[in-house]
């Protein structure tokens, strides 16, 4: 059950709280509730200020009534239920059989299962099952398990608002739908009670779509920063025996994770677009045509791809501005070059650095501006404001220009070091140049489509028009007659 053991929401009996309790209306239905814990408690403080008559059942009234507003009747568990139509069985399952007693009492009635289990089952029956077995008379409704006691006491604003309600009686289903609605909840139907395993498992997921995506961000960092470690670490050490192990925990991060991880997750958003029903509408010639399981997996997770690049941009702005703070390595590094520089004779002003530096420094605030705005438009508050043609233009045109000014952030910073050998530690390219081939292979994908030709087919496509196919039939008044060929366009 939702927060049975946390700690209490509710101080007592015209106890301050989030919500108050209003006086139920004269007339309105009677609710039942059996359990007096954390939700419990909420849940009748929530039924009371929609107006509801509120009953509670504990097996030791006189202890529980001092928790629950004055508006609620606590009474033992028989009396309320034969007082209400419509019960929450708010106990843990384990305690189900302990209402076997009320067998009569509960007859014809509606109880909602509120409870959860302690993991993830992929085995039934459920809980819901489970009591439903015990009470065979009884309509039993699974719902309100995905809701938090906390939610409940403090609205459906701050928390979740659907409610997954699955039964195998309609007119049960039909009441308890009727009862979220009032308490300001959005019931959402998930059919008959053997549907409940399902509902109950949903509390007890931990970020179920963000799985995949961590994993490639966290492998995206793991392999860059291993190959930086290589270049910049490894190699010093294994040539000239000159440690450079104090790399590790600023440089080698901001020059693997944090510089090149952010361009290369963009990368991923926009490359199951390529390939996906635009392109292959293209080449197909028609939209009615699935595209492989992995695929869809890739395109509905896109959304989390994009915020851990956001992450990661934002701890590269973050690992930048602390670089000029490392005066260990920094200030060495700066008196060394400018000693250099006076022995040589050389001028400090070069005119090609400071424009690599300032455009470079440019793009990249420029990206990182951009990838903020698809971050902060993607939060549901956000997305709900504005229409589809607008949250489209932000997603895709704006996430374009973000990957375009990441890609050029990129390149100003390589600028002529890709074609220095110096840069090619143990033979291998720089990390940078690792980084840009996927973004460059999405850009010119993008580019591609964006072709009159490309852009005139997909248009098309998209409104209906299937490439027309050549079916080869037989007349049938004549044997001799040669195969036709007919030209079906389906629209």
């Amino acid at each position: 059950m939702p927060d049975e053991m946390s700690r209490p929401l509710i101080r007592g009996r015209g106890g301050p709280g989030p919500l108050e309790a209003s006086s139920s209306e004269p007339g309105s239905p009677a609710v039942g509730i059996l359990g007096t814990g954390d939700f419990s408690r909420s849940l009748a403080r929530r039924l009371l200020a929609s107006g509801y008559q509120v009953v509670v059942g504990s097996r030791n009234p006189k202890r529980s009534a001092a928790l629950f507003p004055e508006e609620a009747e606590v009474t033992s568990q028989m009396e309320a239920a034969n007082q209400a139509d419509l019960l929450f069985v708010a106990v843990f399952p384990e305690h189900h059989s302990t209402l076997a007693e009320l067998k009569p009492a509960l007859a014809g009635k509606t109880l909602v299962d509120v409870s959860n289990g302690l993991q993830i089952s992929r085995d039934g029956p459920s809980n819901a099952e489970r009591l439903a077995d015990l009470f065979p008379e009884s309509a039993v409704v699974k719902g309100f398990n995905t809701e938090s006691a906390w939610t409940l006491q403090a609205g459906p604003r701050d928390g979740s608002r659907q409610v997954f309600l699955c039964s195998d009686s309609r007119k049960a289903k039909s009441s308890v739908k009727h009862l979220c609605q009032r308490l300001g909840f959005v019931p959402v139907d998930m059919g008959p009670l053997s549907s409940s395993l399902e509902v109950e498992n949903l509390p007890l997921r931990l970020f179920p779509s963000w799985r995949a995506p961590l994993a490639c961000t966290l492998s995206l960092f793991a392999a860059f920063y291993l190959y930086n470690v290589l270049r910049d670490v490894c190699k010093p050490f294994v040539t000239a025996r000159k440690s450079a192990f104090y790399k590790l925990p600023v440089e080698t991060v901001n020059a693997s994770a944090a510089l090149r991880g952010p361009w290369v997750t963009l990368s991923l958003v926009y490359a199951p677009g390529l390939c996906s029903p635009p392109a292959c509408s293209c080449g197909r010639g028609t939209k009615y045509r699935r595209f492989p399981g992995w695929l869809d997996g890739w395109l509905t997770r896109r959304k989390q791809l994009g915020l851990c690049s956001f992450l990661c941009a934002a701890l590269h702005a973050v690992y930048s501005l602390a670089l000029p703070l490392r005066k260990s390595d920094r200030a060495l590094q700066l008196v060394n070059l400018a000693v250099k520089q006076a022995k040589d004779g050389t001028e400090l002003w070069v005119d090609e650095d400071v424009w690599r530096m300032e455009l470079y420094l440019s793009a990249g605030i420029m990206a990182l501006g951009l990838l903020s705005l698809l971050a902060v438009a993607s939060l549901p508050s956000v997305s709900g404001a504005v229409n589809w043609r607008e949250f489209s233009f932000i997603q895709s045109s704006l996430g374009y220009c973000a990957l375009t000014m990441a890609t050029v952030h990129t390149l100003l910073y390589g600028w002529d070091r890709a074609f220095d050998p110096a840069q090619y530690r143990f033979y291998l390219p720089p990390t940078f140049t690792l980084a840009l081939v996927p973004a460059l292979a999405v850009l010119a994908g993008r580019l591609a489509l964006a072709a009159p030709c490309a852009a005139l087919r997909l248009r098309r496509i998209r409104r209906g028009w299937e490439r027309s196919r050549h079916i080869r039939f037989v007349l049938p008044d004549d044997d001799d007659c040669r195969n036709g060929v007919e030209d079906v366009s389906g629209v």
